[in-house]
């Protein structure tokens, strides 16, 4: 474990006390033991209900947020935008300086993240390609949730090839961490 200085210039605020629990047993359960480079997260002020951080990790820059689940439909939602320098909020476009957005789900007791790389929400028109498209959230579908309508179906079945289950009663899957985090 090697830990250094990040030097992103989003809006942050200190991470004393701040760091999602979320983050914290990722890193202990997953990239301590498979000896991964990361820095100190820098958290984002705004989408801070949602664990909004920025950090590296093995050299790559990562948006963390942690989704959440709401009353009424399958899935957790979560916030992925940014705001540009005029005052409003945007979706990440394929130019910004990011390479993985990692969105933590729980519930009861299953545990996991999403790792997305940049040009895969792109390709799904979640990141805007060129200033054109794009999203300002998503919900998302872990493995443990049992969708019923055939579009969270379909966006479950593809959301799930870049899901890594951190379970408290079995193994973790190093192999496919080491694949998603590659």
């Amino acid at each position: 474990m090697e830990h250094k200085k990040s030097s992103d210039n989003h809006s942050i605020i200190p991470h004393s006390l701040t760091i999602p629990a979320d983050l914290i047993a990722a890193r202990k359960l997953v990239y301590d033991k498979c000896h991964y480079k990361y820095t100190e997260p820098l958290m984002e002020a705004e989408s801070a209900e949602y664990g909004a951080c920025t950090f590296e990790l093995n050299g790559r820059a990562v948006r963390f947020r942690v989704a959440k689940i709401t009353p009424t439909k399958t899935g957790q939602f979560v916030t992925i935008w940014k705001r540009n320098q005029k005052g409003p909020i945007q979706p990440y476009d394929l130019s910004d300086p990011v390479d993985l957005f990692i969105i933590s789900t729980r519930k009861d007791n299953h545990f996991g993240q999403f790792i997305f790389p940049k040009t895969v929400l792109c390709a799904h028109d979640i990141v805007a390609g060129n200033g054109k498209g794009g999203k300002r959230g998503i919900r998302v579908y872990p493995p443990w949730d049992e969708t019923t309508s055939r579009q969270a179906q379909k966006t479950q079945q593809w959301q799930l090839d870049f899901f890594l289950e951190i379970p408290d009663n079995k193994p973790i899957d190093f192999a496919r961490s080491g694949m998603l985090l590659q």
